[in-house]
């Protein structure tokens, strides 16, 4: 008995794996790039173990989050190529850290972006709360968020980036951690081996989206210039919390833009409704024109 519902069990696993592979292929999303080309240091033997997607469910509709991320990665949008040197924003999708929420905190933002004369990164990151995680927030996921800014500052002549012009934008749990790259950053290591790693991890500027951990923010003279959002009917922490964040970038005399929204509760990302909340990504595009990171608009 005990045989049969293993193998009931791996048979049931391959078949959503297989749908795993087979939802993301049928996207129009470019492939990912590994942080690494072995896999996470330390953990390059588990590099090719496969992500799992699967679909979760909303009152009036569905979506797609990734779990079990052990090759972390950024997924290019670019614009299409121009003259000027564009600017670029990792972003990172929220999930508690249990998984990513693929497509409204990430495909979707991406392609705004793109489409907008951004280019966007999408940062799949390994995952602290994921189930048998060996990962920890301040160590591994900010690893991967620090290894992707260096990434495209590395590619940035490829790419055609704009190197004063990299930033990151995260939701909820990737909130967090884009708010802790912004926080621990270093110029890179000019002796390192690895060319992706004498490049500097500062983020530009950061755009923290109904981010987690507000509290733990640490802001000093030196943080990046910060967007901020969220809706008023969020969970207080957030709500009421991210006020407070504003005034520390005030305080430290920072260049930072609040937007609270009547609604949208948490985890709006990037969908057309409540039509309020739905503006945060011209108001943000806007933003970035106004301290001059992209180009101003005819």
């Amino acid at each position: 008995m005990r045989a049969t519902l293993t193998f009931m069990k791996n048979i049931l696993l391959s078949l959503i794996l297989l749908w795993s592979a087979a939802a993301l292929a049928s996207d129009d999303v470019p492939p990912a790039i590994p942080l690494w080309p072995n896999g996470a240091p330390g953990f390059e033997s588990r590099a090719q173990e496969p992500e799992l997607v699967t679909l979760r469910g909303e009152p009036n509709s569905s979506f797609r989050v990734i779990s079990n991320i052990h090759n972390p990665s950024l997924t290019p949008f670019l614009p299409p190529a121009g003259t000027a040197p564009t600017a670029a924003v990792i972003v990172a999708p929220g999930g508690a850290h249990r998984f990513l929420t693929i497509d409204n905190e990430g495909y979707d933002v991406a392609r705004w972006l793109s489409a907008h004369g951004i280019a966007a990164f999408v940062l799949k990151n390994r995952l602290a709360h994921d189930t048998n995680s060996v990962y920890k927030v301040e160590i591994h996921e900010l690893q991967d968020a620090q290894r992707a800014l260096r990434l495209i500052h590395a590619r940035a002549l490829e790419w055609n980036i704009n190197t004063n012009a990299i930033g990151i934008l995260g939701f909820s749990a990737g909130g967090e951690v884009a708010a802790l790259a912004a926080m621990r950053y270093d110029a890179g290591q000019p002796d390192a081996a690895d060319p992706v790693d004498r490049q500097p991890c500062r983020p530009d500027f950061q755009a923290l989206i109904y981010p987690g951990n507000s509290k733990s923010i640490v802001v000093t003279s030196n943080s990046p210039p910060a967007f901020l959002a969220c809706a008023s009917d969020d969970r207080p922490d957030i709500s009421e919390g991210l006020p407070a964040v504003y005034l520390k970038f005030k305080q430290a005399h920072v260049p930072v833009e609040l937007h609270i929204f009547t609604k949208g509760g948490h985890g709006f990302g990037i969908r057309k409704r409540p039509l309020a909340v739905s503006s945060w990504p011209t108001c943000f595009d806007a933003w970035l024109q106004d301290l001059d990171f992209t180009a101003r608009q005819p």
